[in-house]
């Protein structure tokens, strides 16, 4: 018997431009877009809007909406409507007969992502972030097979403290560099290096395992973390709630700046406010430099020169030149806006985030900010 799928969904209700003023379009917005596979949401918002990440405004989403969106698929259209007089954005979906045998739940796999999934799905289940204490507590490698002292894919390795009811699949870490704020110096956390990944092939102690996958070499003492069954989620761009400022921490890959589709660590977390999805500008720091000449020479106007002059015994004016001393005055040059990241995965005092847009390369501790 043939299902029918919902003949004509209005994802959401009208809305006026004209109250939304922080909100505007491309200059050359197209009137109708039909999405098509590959298509992500911050895409397509882009095709209409100047900020793409004010998605959710545009559609009038709620909180409840935000953590739970409705899914979008290729062959929807969204429709831009002028009709009214004022612009109003749409979604239509067709109806859909899938055929005996069909399942429904195969048509929300091609539901499309906010973003390409590619770029962040690794970083959902690998790169880790700890406290101090989480991996000095963790399993152990503590031999190789053959006395093997490196160890890669297809190899067999003995660990520690892995029972039962512990589970089958592994992580393989080493402990990385601590992340300290710039600001305060606290250390926020570790970390880790993902090296591969293991399963059990034997429970005991000490555990026999197989390691199926291979990064980078593991030795004997890297840690065991069991493997998250974080899945992809669908992230929709918003801006946090509250006014949020906090600093980039590190680039992946250990690398000194970072451009589009970049992943970053930044020095806020749960703990502040923060929540996937959630979508912060990135600000150069400006720099502090003198106030100000004292008194500057009136006949080179040279930056780094004063003039100075006083009578000698017989009442002559000597003239002197000396270099600037500054007055211990500075001046603060404004922040300058070269990006926006997209927080996609959070962590108590940090969170992993993905650079959307850079107007100009973006380095550590450059500063990011509720938008």
């Amino acid at each position: 018997m043939n299902k029918r799928i919902i003949p004509l969904l209005l994802l959401c209700s009208l809305i006026s431009l004209a109250q939304a003023e922080d909100v505007q379009l491309q200059d050359q917005h197209p009137d109708r877009y039909v999405v098509v596979k590959g298509d992500t949401l911050w895409a397509i918002s882009g095709r209409f809007l100047k900020d793409p990440w004010r998605w959710p405004q545009i559609w009038k989403m709620n909180r409840e909406q935000i953590k739970n969106p409705n899914l979008i698929y290729p062959g929807d259209a969204i429709v831009l409507d002028t009709s009214s007089g004022s612009p109003e954005l749409r979604l239509l979906r067709e109806t859909v007969t899938l055929q005996p045998g069909v399942r429904e739940e195969a048509l929300a796999k091609e539901a499309i992502p906010t973003i390409a999934p590619s770029v962040i799905a690794p970083f959902l289940s690998q790169p880790l972030v700890v406290e101090s204490e989480t991996l000095k507590d963790a399993p152990s490698i503590i031999a190789g097979e053959e006395g093997r002292l490196l160890l890669g894919a297809g190899h067999r390795a003995y660990a520690d403290h892995i029972g039962e009811e512990t589970g089958l699949s592994w992580q393989i870490y080493q402990p990385g560099e601590a992340l300290t704020d710039p600001d305060t110096k606290e250390v926020l956390g570790y970390e880790a290096i993902y090296l591969g990944d293991a399963r059990v092939s034997r429970y005991g102690e000490p555990a026999t395992i197989e390691i199926t996958r291979s990064k980078q070499e593991a030795h004997i003492g890297d840690k065991l973390v069991k493997m998250s069954d974080t899945l992809m989620g669908s992230f929709v761009p918003h801006a946090p709630a509250s006014e949020v400022t906090g600093r980039v921490l590190s680039v992946y890959g250990g690398i000194s700046e970072a451009s589009r589709n970049a992943i970053i660590t930044i020095n806020r977390g749960k703990r502040d406010g923060l929540e996937d999805g959630h979508v912060l500008a990135v600000y150069n720091r400006g720099e502090s430099i003198p106030k100000g000449l004292k008194n500057p020479s009136p006949i080179d106007h040279h930056p780094e020169v004063n003039l100075e002059t006083h009578r000698d015994s017989e009442g002559k004016l000597v003239v002197n030149f000396a270099k600037e001393k500054d007055d211990g005055t500075q001046i603060k040059l404004p922040d300058e806006r070269i990006g926006l990241i997209m927080v996609f995965r959070t962590f108590e005092r940090v969170s992993y985030a993905l650079v959307m847009q850079s107007e100009q390369p973006i380095h550590l501790a450059d500063v990011v900010r509720t938008p």
